[in-house]
């Protein structure tokens, strides 16, 4: 008998249902279903205050998202990208012919101050790098060095907010916060968001990390320098499991009953969820964060056994494991209260700085590679933006947001090569200039979003990252 009479006469005759004519009359459904479960799984994503796991837009490259932010803006042209005229200008004013721009000292017309570093091409691509960067060298390969960024944020409180938020002025979602509400979580018991500072508090604190006019449950949650990651999650020694879970949900209940009659605060919503995160966290994040589980190798290879990059060495192991564990995006601050920022003394100053992350960060990329997870987790390094080439007060830089640099590896980057350029002296972007809106387009885009659906609606308008005028750059995707 074919398929299609045995149907016909089943469909009609439960009695006869065989378990072939059952399974085959049945399974397009289950399929259905699965699939109606995911697509409402996906379609509650845009829109709603879940932190669940959504679909992507297309094909994601990465999973995941570590942010090395070195505030208070890193040297472009002392680091990744080398100027000779820079050194043939030195202590001459810059030539017309580059044009002005305003500085944040208002110090243009100051002489050009040469560089003093060695430079090197490192890997198969040849990459150029300053003898400032001897680890990161090591993994040349890995590196996709954008040397065409520009922001608008002249100084620090606008600059960075900028580059965590797309704009300089206060009251947006920061990026994380974008990724998280588009993507949700990949994990029940640690937050989606992390942000980890180093020994100070980065300008303008939480609002760099927080929703802006999207609802609070996916901004970032703070680590601690020391002692506890997280703040308030030791329960005292008297009160039990059974007498937490009787006390959390009594609150729920109560917090509830208030929140129903307030639900246009969703601050609310996202005290009431940080109360079962934090509950779920007690059993979970002290086996995430505890680095005795790490080897004396490992250790080392973030530079965990010296004093100098200790600190952000363990910044930097711990977002290893946030991401083995399914976090989202994790943003690690280095130099927080811009301590990057050398208007003078920048030999001395940018020395410390560089040696204090650039072995740290050359163990992440290669503990991520050895373990499998660099190709789906996308490391972001830079500042709010680059330095002059002027000089101030004789042996510093300025702030320089016409022109930087941004390196890239992992997450479906193509690495070895360096894309766009800077002017002869590294004051502006002059060749496939990417702005901040750019850069924040292109690592939604291989997070698997598009930038120009993910869409939240706020007070009937709609609202993007990139404020409608961000582009992908597809040239840096493998």
């Amino acid at each position: 008998m074919s398929i299609e009479r045995m149907s016909m006469r089943t469909s009609h005759d439960p009695a006869n249902i065989s378990r072939r004519s059952m399974l085959l009359n049945s399974g397009a459904g289950f399929g259905a279903m699965a699939l109606a479960g995911m697509m409402s799984h996906g379609a509650s994503a845009r829109g709603t205050e879940t932190l669940e796991s959504k679909l992507t837009h297309h094909f994601p490259r990465a999973k995941s998202v570590i942010f090395l932010f070195m505030e208070g803006g890193p040297s472009h042209i002392d680091t990744f990208d080398p100027k000779p005229m820079v050194q043939e200008l030195a202590g001459k004013p810059v030539p017309e012919s580059f044009g002005r721009v305003i500085t944040a000292m208002g110090e243009f017309d100051s002489p050009v101050l040469a560089s003093k570093r060695k430079w090197k091409q490192h890997g198969e691509g040849g990459l150029w790098m300053s003898d400032w960067l001897p680890h990161m060298a090591t993994r040349a390969d890995d590196l996709a060095v954008i040397r065409s960024c520009w922001t608008n944020g002249i100084n620090h409180s606008g600059g960075v907010c900028q580059m965590n938020t797309g704009t300089q002025f206060a009251g947006r979602p920061s990026l994380g916060a974008w990724v998280t509400y588009g993507l949700g979580s990949e994990n029940e018991n640690l937050p989606a968001f992390v942000v980890m500072q180093d020994k100070g508090t980065v300008v303008n604190g939480p609002r760099n990390w927080s929703t802006g006019f999207m609802p609070a449950v996916y901004q970032g949650t703070a680590m601690q320098v020391s002692g506890v990651p997280f703040a308030n999650l030791d329960t005292p020694k008297h009160i039990g499991n059974d007498q937490q879970r009787l006390e959390l949900d009594y609150l729920a209940q109560i917090n509830r009953r208030h929140a129903e009659q307030r639900s246009d605060n969703s601050e609310l919503e996202a005290r009431i969820r940080s109360y079962e995160l934090a509950y779920q966290m007690q059993s979970h994040a002290p086996e995430a964060v505890d680095l005795s589980q790490e080897t004396a190798e490992t250790k080392s290879l973030y530079g965990l056994d010296d004093k100098d990059t200790e600190v952000f060495g363990r910044n930097c192991l711990l977002a290893r494991r946030m991401v083995e564990r399914g976090v989202r995006f994790v943003q690690c601050y280095h130099g927080a209260g811009s301590k990057w920022d050398a208007h003078s003394k920048i030999e001395s100053n940018h020395t410390k700085m560089c040696r204090g992350m650039d072995k740290p960060v050359a163990g992440l990329i290669s503990d991520l590679a050895r373990r499998g997870l660099l190709d789906e987790t996308l490391v972001v390094w830079g500042g709010e933006f680059g330095r002059t080439p002027m000089s101030e007060q004789g042996d510093g830089r300025d702030h320089n947001p016409t022109g930087f640099t941004m390196v890239m590896a992992g997450g479906g980057v193509k690495g070895g090569k360096t894309y766009g350029a800077t002017d002869e002296i590294g004051l502006h972007a002059v060749e496939d200039r990417l702005h901040v809106h750019d850069l924040h387009s292109t690592i939604l885009y291989l997070m698997g979003l598009d930038h120009k659906k993910l869409i939240y609606m706020h007070k009937g308008r709609p609202e993007r990252i990139d404020q409608n005028e961000g582009h992908v750059f597809r040239d840096i995707v493998a």
